[in-house]
């Protein structure tokens, strides 16, 4: 905010307490009016709303518009090419470089846009694993993306902390700062340009929340490798009973992480973004960024339940001005609403948000071919080469334009725009994990059984959930099993509380012939992305994949 008349504002007066030793002109930051330091959440409510950023709902929810971004904007990322990292980073259609020079002029003409201006700070951690934990900070333009932040990330505990943090990382978003294409050598005015040498990252022209979360996960997808962690876009939920029963949930957004971790006979480490070390499993973040299209209190009865609450933030959720009712089923901004909120908001979440090693690994896939068995067993090698090709359909909303219909995709290690190595570095990482614990992989189907989008319907949540905790009881341990002709790995022909129909997914095509042919279209699919990956990938692994 640019406090042209010097207001005072409702927490002006307790924006210095918290500010760290190391502070902003460290970064190059100065000239500002004031810069509002680890502000608590109420504290960020009431700048929040003084400022016009937003409005409350009933139950006490924070509703913000992120304006012309509702999803991230991922032809606009960019990483710095530089001699220490080059060699480290799979370059490409996800990791676009961008020169050092360009950069520096970016962030130069940023820190001329501060100037005179309100920022908010936030120093906190990414990773519960304090051996693994990465201190981040995050200078926001927006009070409600600082109150994001403390949903999202992990806090510091006391007033010594924070004026001792030093962070290894800082990130920096400005929404009302647009890049000039033609001189900064940008797609559009919209920009994320992460430089690992200066530990910088810079934001511009976005109010999507989601870029400041995923831009921490792009760092720890790159420092974490690096020391023999494996980084995962995934979900986990761990037995409260066993500590070593952790069950992880791969998955792009709109493949049911959120809503299949939250499950209320387990306890939940984590919705979307998790390490796995030799210590075990925690989760890189301190909450949860979900999907609340159409959600439901019958079947995600958790998660509807933070919709209610005071300290979730509702992005891009229609409601009533007059009676500050949310409509959860409203998709007029977009698909793509969210709610961020702490882990603790879950009632079963664990605390230390970490965990002993996984016993179950599943690969959520949403296929919009309809062809897909709604869950098959995999051997190692299967699950590598399901890891490695990240098949799914991009849901409507998760990112900038997409339309309607759900689009086929493959994103490597199912969150390819967030992968800084190449996919073969997390791939060889997670097989000595399968190999060392002797974990069970799975792939489950969360898309269409009866046909293609248009013609066949999404399965119910409700099977899946009892394929699932089937599958993580152990009762599909000793059922019979017949193995897919195309794919190779093993499908159930029976399941407790699932029909037969919904295990057989042509039996409810309108022929075997037509279910057949669109079944090899897709396995053709796979074999030629997978091309982009045979160099550096062992042949075992690649002849897991299907045969036509």
């Amino acid at each position: 905010m640019n406090n042209l008349l010097n207001i005072k504002t409702p927490a002006e007066s307790v924006a210095q307490i918290r500010k760290a030793d190391y502070n902003l002109s460290n970064h190059g930051v100065g000239n500002l009016r004031l810069a509002y330091w680890n502000l608590a959440t109420e504290a960020l409510y009431e700048e929040a709303i003084f400022r016009g950023e937003g409005a409350t709902s009933v139950g006490g929810p924070f509703l913000a518009n992120t304006g012309k971004h509702t999803a991230r904007s991922a032809n606009d990322k960019f990483v710095v090419r530089a001699t220490d990292s080059e060699n480290n980073i799979w370059w490409g259609i996800y990791n676009r470089p961008i020169e050092s020079g360009k950069f520096d002029e970016l962030y130069a003409r940023m820190l001329g846009f501060l100037q005179g201006r309100d920022v908010f700070v936030q120093d906190v951690y990414g990773g519960a694993d304090e051996n693994y934990r990465l201190p981040v900070r995050l200078v926001t333009e927006l009070a409600w993306h600082s109150m994001f932040v403390r949903n999202m990330f992990i806090l510091p505990q006391t007033l010594e902390e924070y004026k001792r943090f030093v962070p290894e990382f800082t990130i920096i978003a400005m929404p009302s700062f647009k890049a000039m294409p033609a001189v900064d050598n940008t797609v559009s005015e919209t920009f994320i340009c992460l430089s690992f040498e200066k530990k910088l990252a810079i934001i511009g022209n976005t109010a999507y929340a989601g870029e400041i979360k995923k831009s921490v996960f792009t760092i720890m997808n790159y420092l974490l490798p690096l020391q023999g962690v494996l980084s995962m876009h995934c979900s986990a939920n761990v037995n409260p009973a066993n500590p070593d029963d952790v069950a992880l949930f791969f998955g792009l957004s709109g493949t049911g992480k959120t809503t299949l971790s939250a499950d209320p006979t387990r306890s939940l480490i984590g919705d979307d973004e998790h390490g796995w070390s030799d210590e075990g499993v925690f989760n890189i973040e301190g909450g949860c960024y979900a999907k609340v299209i159409g959600l439901s209190a019958s079947a995600e009865p958790e998660i509807y339940a933070t919709t209610k609450r005071y300290g979730t933030i509702l992005e891009n959720v229609p409601y009533d001005p007059v009676t500050r009712y949310i409509d959860l089923d409203d998709e007029s901004i977009t698909e793509n609403t969210r709610a961020s909120y702490p882990l603790e908001f879950i009632n079963n979440a664990v605390p230390e948000k970490k965990a002993g090693h996984p016993k179950n690994v599943i690969m959520l896939t949403c296929d919009a071919s309809g062809v897909m068995p709604p869950i098959a067993r995999l051997t190692p090698n299967q699950a590598l080469y399901q890891f490695i090709s990240g098949y799914t359909a991009k849901i409507a909303g998760t990112e900038v334009g997409l339309g309607a219909e759900p689009e086929i995709t493959f994103s490597a290690c199912f969150g390819g725009p967030f992968m800084v190595h190449h996919p073969y570095k997390y791939a060889e990482l997670l097989k000595r994990k399968i190999e060392r614990y002797g974990v069970t992989c799975w792939l489950v189907n969360t898309g269409w059984v009866g046909g293609p989008y248009g013609i066949g319907k999404r399965i119910s949540i409700r099977h899946t959930r009892n394929l699932l905790n089937a599958a993580l009881t152990g009762k599909l341990a000793d059922v019979e099993y017949y193995q897919d002709p195309v794919f190779g790995f093993e499908v159930p022909k029976t399941c407790p509380e699932v029909p037969e129909s919904v295990l057989e997914p042509w039996s409810s095509w309108p022929s075997r012939e037509e279910y057949d042919k669109r079944y090899k279209d897709l396995a053709s699919r796979f074999i030629q992305n997978f091309a982009k990956f045979t160099n550096g990938t062992p042949q075992e692994v690649i002849d897991a994949g299907p045969k036509i």
